[in-house]
């Protein structure tokens, strides 16, 4: 049975100082790299491919974005349902009660964050971008982990983290 990547419902989150303004053309006509510290798309011990680290990145600093396909929360869900049909994998994030970012086009490699019960990032939504933060150091080679809060899984998917303090299910 394939392991499913849920449609995360983001915890609403307190506004910190580090603005997040809309992604803005570089000099030569092309959206800028919302990515702040190399990130690698590497097979992961939690589940499939993870995002690691490529270089440190230091506590409370912005790891990078991911972006995608702005959809209602009916589309979602129903691509969600199509998804875990087919590959097994599901890239979206609920950027509110009506809408969520479908990043199963995306080039993004922050899209392939696993989620643990202990996670190094924490993922915020602000301004309908989805943003991940450091929560403390975090040394080049490790796999970059966000706990995903409330999802479409509802208590069913198995929780893979291995953590001591693993709650067990997603």
């Amino acid at each position: 049975m394939p392991t499913l990547r849920p449609l995360v419902v983001p915890q609403p989150s307190v506004p910190d100082s580090i603005p997040a303004a809309g992604a803005k053309p570089a000099g030569n006509g092309r959206v800028a790299d919302p990515q702040k510290f190399r990130v690698e798309v590497a097979p992961s011990r939690i589940d499939g491919q993870g995002a690691f680290a490529a270089e440190p990145i230091p506590a409370r600093r912005k790891i990078g974005e991911i972006r995608g396909e702005f959809i209602d929360m009916a589309t979602a869900r129903a691509r969600a349902r199509e998804a875990e049909q087919s590959t097994g994998r599901i890239f979206m994030v609920a950027i509110s009660d009506k809408r969520a970012v479908d990043a199963t086009h995306s080039s993004d490699p922050l899209r392939f964050a696993n989620h643990a019960c202990e996670p190094n990032m924490v993922l915020k939504v602000q301004q309908g971008r989805v943003a991940f933060y450091a929560l403390r150091d975090i040394e080049a080679g490790e796999e970059l982990t966000a706990r995903y809060g409330e999802t479409h899984h509802a208590g069913r998917l198995q929780c893979r983290c291995g953590s001591p303090r693993c709650v067990g299910r997603l």
